[in-house]
This record gives C-alpha cells, structure tokens and sequence, in this order.
C-alpha cells in the first residue's frame, strides 16, 4: 500500500529529525473529491498500529467534515457565539451599561465570533 509506506517515511523523517509522532493522537479524514467507486475501505497503519478514521476534524476553528457538508461548522460557530453571549451576559444586561457600548460589544466581540472564517468561500 502507497500510503501506509510514505506514511511510514514521513514518521522515520520526523523522528530522525527529533520530532515525535504520537500513534495515539495520529487520526485520518478521508476525503473524497470526486463521486467514483472506491475498492472497499483500506486499512491506514503506522508502525503496525491502525490509524482510526474520523468523519470530521476542527482546523484553524473550523470544522471540516468528510462529506463535504457545513451543518457541524455552523452548529459549533452558533455555540461559540452563544458562550460568548453568556460571558458577557453580566455586562450586557447591567442597567447601568449604555445601550450603544451593549451593541458595540455584540459587534466586536460575539458577532465576529460567529462569523469567523465564513467568508472563506466554503464549497466553492
């Protein structure tokens, strides 16, 4: 199997450069790029250890799933922005707080929370 073998190169490269490769932590996202018929699932190992394989992965704050949908990237962007809501929930429900800092902070800090990254063009 190609990949089982560079992937074998590529751990003996880190390693002989110092770098450890962590077989517990190591996982796969399989990506499919186009609608062909595959021969069955392979089995990716490294250093006769089975490597699991995960339908979605967070990278750079986004979660990038394997079947090309954003519904668990919109889900955990709506969470954050709502834990940022309930953070600054003691400050935004003072009375004693203007309303224009109120929405000046929604904009600077939980709206863009929300957002992040979603200008990036996903499925284009």
């Amino acid at each position: 199997m190609v990949l089982n073998e560079g992937l074998e190169v590529w751990r003996q490269t880190l390693e002989s450069k110092g770098f450890k490769l962590s077989k517990i932590k190591t996982e796969y996202m399989e990506c499919k790029f186009s609608n062909g018929t595959q021969e069955g699932d392979m089995e990716v190992r490294l250093d006769a250890r089975v490597i699991p394989k995960r339908g979605s992965f967070k990278y750079l704050g986004s979660i990038i799933q394997s079947n090309r949908e954003i519904d668990e990237d919109v889900t955990h962007r709506i969470r954050a922005g709502w834990m940022k809501w309930r953070l600054a929930s003691g400050v935004l429900c003072d009375k004693n707080v203007p309303l224009k800092l109120k929405g000046k902070f929604c904009k600077v800090v939980v709206r863009p929370t929300m957002l992040y990254g979603a200008e990036c063009g996903q499925g284009d």
